[in-house]
């Protein structure tokens, strides 16, 4: 698969919608996750991320103005559960930390879950999962997408990547660029590089997202040597 570069990827697509990034840093030494919003409406884009015990969540950044449809605009992204994170563009989030605390696989956890209910984009559910431990890391992504715009079907696709490559990781996105309805996205995770340091993988990102539609991002590199972590979130809305 040919390796994509990420900048030119995001700057070509006006609207990829939701995104979510996996993978390794170039130096081999650290776990790599992203997760970008963007919106078109007022309510999608009144919106900021703010840390929480566990990971974050999406909060209106103005209160006071209504929230469309707020079920499928504000939930927690990102959740840890042991040595585990999870990263997702939905409430699935839960539905993905409850399986794995009950014991279920991470695709056995997302089967009672479908594409989101907003007719008739019928938004794909993204989802991923990084395990880190002892030295080891492997991760996997999900998504969940109707059939070509029809509800009676629900394809469901995971992929699993065992000991990833330095400087490698995986993007998937909801929409593969702007549209009526939305087109969702199609094919297997694009292969993208990570270069630098978490500074300069957040600043690259976040200058390549479309500067009218992007809400917020957030960025983690989790050492696979010893757990530790370092974030980064940034918020159009300030």
């Amino acid at each position: 698969m040919q390796t994509l570069n990420i900048s030119e990827l995001l700057k070509n697509n006006p609207y990829p919608g939701r995104g979510i990034i996996i993978g390794k840093s170039s130096d081999g030494k650290s776990a790599v996750t992203a997760y970008f919003i963007m919106g078109r409406s007022a309510s999608s884009r009144n919106r900021v991320f703010t840390t929480t015990e566990d990971g974050i969540q999406t909060e209106a950044f103005d209160p006071s103005t209504l929230l469309v449809a707020p079920e499928l605009i504000i939930y927690h992204p990102v959740r840890v559960l042991g040595n585990t994170t999870i990263v997702t563009n939905g409430d699935q989030t839960d539905t993905v930390r409850d399986g794995l605390a009950e014991g279920k696989t991470f695709e056995e956890s997302l089967r009672e879950r479908k594409y989101e209910h907003d007719a008739p984009n019928y938004t794909p559910r993204i989802s991923g999962v990084m395990n880190v431990a002892d030295g080891n890391y492997d991760y996997a992504l999900s998504i969940l997408k109707s059939d070509d715009g029809d509800p009676d079907c629900c394809i469901r696709n995971t992929y699993t990547y065992d000991n990833p490559k330095a400087g490698e990781a995986r993007f998937i996105h909801t929409y593969m660029g702007d549209g009526n309805p939305l087109p969702s996205f199609e094919g297997e995770p694009e292969k993208v590089s990570i270069e630098g340091d978490i500074d300069s993988f957040t600043n690259l990102l976040w200058e390549s997202l479309n500067e009218d539609n992007k809400v917020s991002l957030f960025v983690r590199y989790i050492d696979i040597a010893t757990g530790e972590c370092e974030t980064r979130i940034v918020n159009k809305n300030q």
